[in-house]
């Protein structure tokens, strides 16, 4: 059994969620739509969580995303701090199909981990924010589900450009498998 919760996947866990809490600094205020962003600290997220898995990309979103809540409104929304923690584990759990770490971030790669970060994104934003916004804060329906919707479609499409992009210049850093050969 593999060791899921290695000393590896709590560092990266614990880098990474202080640098999602930087990056949620960075956002571009939509206008249109009451407290929603785009969100550049997603981009990061898909990083860590493709290169250390579904834990470390859990414990991210997790930390990341309440205590970036905390220092900056005061107070936490738990039910997008959930959603942030299960991108982060959909993110990682595509990780064991890629192989980035060799090296190899292909058409193939690129397509798998654009379709599992839409899929999660949108069940997450789509469907659990909102629900949980109107669940946990009584929060009217038709507000919670334009600003999931919103924040959906800004984080699937930054996420599948610039997360993407991130993603392949790290495999472009890795050395392939099978490219070093001994001289005779």
């Amino acid at each position: 059994m593999k060791n899921w919760l290695s000393i590896r996947t709590i560092v990266a866990a614990g880098i990474g969620a202080a640098i999602f809490i930087i990056l949620r600094y960075i956002s571009i205020p939509v206008g249109f739509i009451p407290n929603t962003t785009v969100q550049l600290s997603y981009i990061f997220l898909a990083l860590i969580a493709v290169i250390y898995g579904p834990v470390a990309g859990g414990l991210i979103g997790l930390i990341g995303h309440s205590l970036g809540d905390a220092f900056q409104y005061g107070s936490v929304w738990w039910s997008w701090v959930i959603v942030s923690t299960l991108v982060g584990i959909g993110f990682g759990l595509v990780s064991g199909r890629l192989k980035i770490s060799e090296g190899d971030f292909n058409w193939k790669s690129i397509a798998l981990f654009n379709i599992a970060q839409v899929i999660t994104q949108a069940i997450g934003w789509f469907l659990i924010a909102p629900v949980l916004d109107i669940v946990i804060y009584g929060e009217p329906a038709n507000k919670v589900f334009v600003q999931g919707f919103t924040a959906g479609i800004l984080d699937i499409v930054t996420v599948g450009i610039f997360g993407t992009l991130l993603i392949w210049i790290y495999a472009q850093t890795r050395t392939r498998t099978g490219s070093l050969k001994k001289e005779a």
